[in-house]
């Protein structure tokens, strides 16, 4: 528009979002037509539901495309040609639900199955609507049928496994639909952590992760499996010690703190899995606010468990680098580090454990955090470990004596 100051262009060429001419108009059924690039990050990746000149809810996000105005826009378009206005090419129409379920009813014969796999990728990330159409015609059903149906001790850089996987991420599903693989959550995370474990390539381990991501963020609280199979656990252990990339860590630690979250007996698996000395050793290495801060929410949650706290004592550093990230990190990295402290004390804390906490400073920690300024709830878990083993540790020359007058006594 900036390059057409000297050309009038009629407002009803201009996109209300863009402010820019149209190159694909298309109508919402409240009779605004919009360009359908601007209209599709609106309603698909900014997650509207109204239209955005009049404000109404759309109970039907159909795109319409408006022939009529496309066509008066390439005619005014070739008509001032000559001003440096360059007519825009008809646009590609999106591809019809019907082409989309042939060929998703085609995946059930091997001869065409990959064929229209790769097919159906093209599409996919072609646009918005076609992941839309995609997902209204069932191809997550019939995706997930390619998965289970697969050998997946052989998932190669083009495997039926690979593309289904592939597939399932970019189509970006809906809540609603997240939710609805928790229908079959057994065999889908069966399913996928096979791929997680036979695939070639890293970019496939990082797609499921991420579809898992998705599901279990998108879960109601009821909908979370209570008991996880070990290799999901396992799987997910391996993409920590992969360090894949930032993204898929970061994932993969999110992953675990919320399937942790909803079940002891998932916390245990994952203790089995080796979770914890993983862990352990990221949050020695990084430098990452925010990867510490969720690897010690991931250290909490498996330190509820006897098995977690077991394994987090079995691990030199462990109980030494935790402490040493109070007051280190962040608000949140100290009290999740404290409440660590706390469940190890509290139902760990025999002797040599106890030994243990004042020799490499984690009471000195702890009444660090009584004399600061710090949340209360912070203070009160620092006290109850303090006053748990005060007479171990009150001729300690770490203990302040007006601590020990003022909260100890």
């Amino acid at each position: 528009m900036d390059d057409l100051k000297d050309v009038e262009v009629p407002p009803f060429f201009v996109c209300p979002i863009s402010l820019q001419i149209m190159k694909d108009p298309v109508t919402l059924a409240t009779g605004i037509t919009y360009d359908r690039d601007s209209i599709e990050k609106w309603l698909y990746t900014k997650k509207n539901n109204t239209c955005p000149v009049t404000k109404q809810v759309l109970l039907d996000i159909e795109l319409t495309p408006n022939h009529t105005v496309r066509r008066l826009i390439q005619s005014w378009c070739t008509l001032n040609s000559l001003s440096g206005v360059e007519r825009f090419p008809t646009p590609r129409l999106p591809i019809s639900k019907s082409e989309i379920l042939k060929l998703l009813k085609d995946l059930k014969y091997p001869s065409l199955q990959m064929k229209c796999l790769k097919r159906l990728k093209v599409i996919v990330l072609e646009s918005e609507t076609n992941k839309r159409s995609m997902e209204a015609v069932g191809a997550v059903d019939y995706l997930v049928h390619v998965l289970n149906n697969h050998n997946n001790n052989s998932v190669t850089s083009s495997s039926p496994a690979e593309e289904a996987v592939s597939i399932l991420y970019h189509m970006h599903l809906s809540q609603t639909r997240l939710q609805g693989l928790f229908a079959i959550i057994s065999d889908f995370v069966e399913a996928l952590s096979r791929v997680m474990q036979h695939a070639a390539s890293y970019e496939t381990r990082t797609y499921a992760l991420m579809l898992f991501k998705s599901m279990f963020e998108a879960a109601e609280s009821t909908q979370v499996p209570q008991s996880l199979k070990l290799g999901f656990f396992t799987e997910l252990v391996k993409i920590l010690t992969d360090q894949i990339s930032q993204k898929a860590t970061k994932s993969a630690v999110k992953l675990l703190i919320n399937v942790c979250n909803s079940s002891g007996r998932n916390r245990i698996r994952a203790a089995e899995a080796g979770a914890v000395p993983v862990l352990i050793d990221m949050l020695l290495d990084s430098s990452d606010k925010r990867i510490s801060e969720m690897v010690l929410m991931a250290l909490d949650q498996l330190c509820q468990c006897a098995e977690g706290r077991y394994e987090l004592l079995k691990h030199g550093a462990g109980l030494a680098v935790v402490s040493k990230r109070i007051f280190r990190v962040s608000p949140v990295a100290s009290d999740r580090a404290v409440r660590i402290v706390h469940s190890v004390a509290k139902f760990s804390g025999n002797g040599s454990v106890v030994a243990e906490m004042l020799q490499i400073g984690v009471v000195g920690k702890l009444c660090l955090v009584l004399q600061v300024d710090c949340g209360s709830k912070m203070k009160e878990k620092a006290m109850e470990v303090l006053k748990m083993h005060a007479r171990v540790w009150n001729n300690s020359s770490c203990i302040p004596h007006t601590l020990i007058s003022s909260y100890l006594s």
